[in-house]
Order: structure tokens, then C-alpha cells, then sequence
């Protein structure tokens, strides 16, 4: 026991300075070569701060439906649910979701909702939706408001976010962003 106690005291030691102190700092360094400096992008509107990379709670018929959150947006509480896909709670809330999401957007068939409109993220907090949920939501959106679809259709193919670097990750769409041009929209 006492050739194994001081080699790791040492790599506990090393492991302190590396991932506590060194590994920070290369962080910290690479965040500020992002143009928010590693602060979070906030967004300013109508006197109101909100931060573009945390999901936000949009469910009025007149905007874009955000992606369910499984802490009720609560940034403080960031997780999933845990539960599986074949846990019967988890399936229940599925289909109210889905229900839901059917009669606010008549014509629309079961099989046509994308999953990220009826499942939440890992976090919780996913501020993005798929293209396809964006333009799902199209019709409702430019009926409530008496705008013509096209120019709703136009402002969602402007809100696309394209993979990292065109190759990491999908398209996507922010739909804190999407929702405040919808309203600028005249």
C-alpha cells in the first residue's frame, strides 16, 4: 500500500493543477475568439434581456413553438427527464404534446410533426428547432396574423443557421431569433 499511496497523491495533485488551472485557462482562451467573448449572446428587445443560447418558452398560436422543455425552461435546472422512450409517463407526455400541437395546426397529420416539437432535449433548454419544425408551423403562424405564407416561409429560410464549419451538426433554426424578426415583420 505504500508504493501505491504516493503515486497517486502525486496524479491526484497533477490533476488538480491540469484540469482545475490549465484546462481553464485554454478554455477561457479559446471563448474569447467567439464574438460574445464567452459571456452568452444576449438579445436585447422592447427593454428586455434574453439570451439567444438558452431555450424560451413560446406557445401562443402567433409565434414559433419552441421545443418542450423537460424544467419547464428553468436554466437553473438544466437536464432531461430520464425518462426512456418505452417509459409509459414519458409516452403519455408525448402524445399530449403531439395532441396539442394538433389542434393548434389543423391539417396537420401525426406523422408529420418533427420530434423536436413533441420531445425535449438533452438539456432541457435546446434554443433550436429543425428546419421541418419551422415550417410546420408556417400556416398557423401567417392565418393568425394575416400575413401572406410566403413571407413567413421567406423569413424562416432567413433564420437557417447552417452545421458548423458545413459539416458539424444540422441545420437549424433559433427560435428566439425567428420570433422577434416574425414580430418585426410588418
Amino acid at each position: 500500500m505504500k508504493e501505491n499511496i504516493m503515486p497517486a497523491i502525486r496524479l491526484t495533485l497533477v490533476c488538480l493543477v491540469f484540469f482545475c488551472g490549465i484546462y481553464t485557462l485554454i478554455v477561457l482562451g479559446l471563448a474569447q475568439f467567439t464574438p460574445s467573448k464567452g459571456g452568452g449572446e444576449t438579445v436585447n428587445e422592447n427593454g428586455k434581456k434574453y439570451y439567444a443560447n438558452v431555450g424560451q418558452k413560446f406557445t401562443e398560436d402567433q409565434y414559433f413553438w419552441s421545443r418542450p422543455s423537460a424544467v419547464d425552461y428553468n436554466a437553473a435546472g438544466a437536464a432531461g427527464s430520464n425518462k426512456g422512450p418505452s417509459n409509459p409517463d414519458y409516452l403519455k407526455t408525448v402524445q399530449q404534446r403531439t395532441d396539442t400541437f394538433l389542434v393548434h395546426n389543423p391539417g396537420i397529420q401525426k406523422e408529420d410533426i418533427p420530434s423536436d416539437l413533441v420531445t425535449a432535449s438533452g438539456s432541457g433548454l435546446d434554443p433550436h428547432i429543425s428546419v421541418q419544425a419551422a415550417r410546420i408551423q408556417v400556416k398557423r403562424i401567417a392565418a393568425i396574423r394575416g400575413i401572406n405564407e410566403s413571407r413567413v416561409q421567406q423569413l424562416v429560410i432567413q433564420s437557417i443557421e447552417k452545421p458548423l464549419l458545413g459539416l458539424l451538426g444540422t441545420e437549424r433554426i433559433n427560435v428566439l431569433k425567428l420570433n422577434i424578426a416574425l414580430d418585426q415583420l410588418k
